[in-house]
């Protein structure tokens, strides 16, 4: 992988098995038109093993770079290349609100936990995508809700990321006991891999009576496996800067307010607003309520990141299939009658169907106006 190459935007679900070749293809193809540098990938690899990850002799990708960059830390005071000598480390970036960079944390948590008298350290470089992500108190919230002990470099202005000349959410890099960084990983799965190249690293550090098992892990709420044979709709953003298939009859407009309608009968991937919003670069903001957020989906799980008002008040939301409550289909942060709140900015867990799926048409209402709602991702 050359990591030198400009950075492109691929969504943060999408279910179509990507290659290191592709995005290798993908990178260069942006670097030739000059991309923004500012368009950060998302990647998600579901039940796929990538060709140019294939079990290998472990190579030498350069040293670590220097981790100073990071405006604070949590769980551990500052590490340092020169601290982290003789330990073996994996670094793996990360962003709080990324569906994909939240169903891996139980196998980053769990090899964390195993291996940490052997001598590995575990580091989540937390670098933000939405602007509220980069407010540390939001960084705190979400490590201490997902009960992340691990150190947390807070990368709000991407210096590790930049460091590191870093693509993608999620990644994984491993680094040796002498700071060579000796293996890298993008995206979702490959867990028995990762888990495999620790234990490489750690017995070839002199760690003797390593454990060679594997870690056994079962995610669950929004931590849990992708049903990736059943997906059929891509990360859709809200926010005007990227937003794409809206379907009301209005003509969206641009950071200003405008009452919609919600389209009368949405394709699948479809969506459309209903009341009165203002639509900015990033998120769609209730001016009046009620307001409703309308959207057509194939998928398992239909997640959504939403930030209360901007004074932090709590907004009441009812979500509704085809017209009706969720039932058995709730999310963990919804309840069977589709109500729930939207108290902290971060990813809603508001769909998860239990049975066949089908095309249903989601509907959230906002009961108090000021919510702000960005990106659906699927599951």
């Amino acid at each position: 992988m050359d990591f030198s190459v400009r950075k492109i935007f691929l969504p943060c679900a999408v279910w179509t098995r990507h290659t290191l070749g592709v995005a290798v293809t993908l990178a260069v193809a942006a670097t030739a038109v000059g991309w923004s540098t500012s368009m950060l990938t998302k990647f998600a690899i579901a039940n796929t093993t990538n060709a140019a990850e294939s079990p290998r002799a472990l190579g030498d990708e350069g040293p670590i770079p220097e981790l100073d960059g990071a405006i604070g830390w949590l769980n551990s005071p500052p590490l340092s290349r020169k601290a982290l000598r003789g330990k073996v480390v994996l670094v793996d970036f990360w962003t709080y609100t990324c569906i994909n960079s939240l169903r891996p944390l139980p196998y980053v948590k769990s090899w964390a936990a195993k291996y940490k008298d052997a001598g590995l350290v575990v580091i989540g470089a937390h670098t933000p995508e939405f602007s509220f992500e980069h407010e540390r108190v939001n960084v705190e919230t979400a490590v201490r809700d997902l009960k992340v002990t691990y150190p947390v470099a807070i990368d709000s202005n991407y210096a590790i990321w930049h460091a590191f000349n870093n693509q993608y959410w999620p990644a994984q890099y491993l680094i040796d006991a002498k700071g060579r960084i000796r293996y890298h990983h993008f995206g979702e799965d490959d867990y028995d891999k990762i888990e495999r190249v620790i234990q490489e690293l750690l017995e070839e550090n002199g760690v003797a009576g390593v454990d060679t098992s594997l870690v056994g892990v079962s995610g669950v709420g929004i931590e849990a496996p992708p049903d990736t044979r059943d997906a059929g709709s891509p990360e859709t953003y809200l926010g005007y800067r990227q937003a794409e298939h809206f379907a009301s009859p209005e003509r969206l407009a641009k950071d200003s307010r405008r009452t919609y309608s919600p389209p009368p009968r949405p394709s699948l991937n479809q969506w459309g607003l209903s009341g009165s919003w203002n639509v900015g670069p990033e998120s769609a903001v209730l001016q009046a309520a009620p307001g409703k957020v309308v959207f057509r989906f194939h998928s398992r799980d239909l997640h959504l990141v939403m930030a209360p008002t901007k004074d932090g008040k709590p907004v009441r939301f009812k979500v509704m299939l085809d017209g009706a409550p969720p039932g058995d289909n709730y999310g963990s942060d919804s309840a069977p009658d589709g109500t729930g709140e939207v108290r902290e900015p971060r990813l809603y867990q508001l769909i998860r169907q239990k049975g066949q799926i089908a095309d249903p048409i989601f509907e959230i209402e906002f009961l108090d106006p000021g919510v702000q709602a960005l990106d659906f991702t699927f599951g």
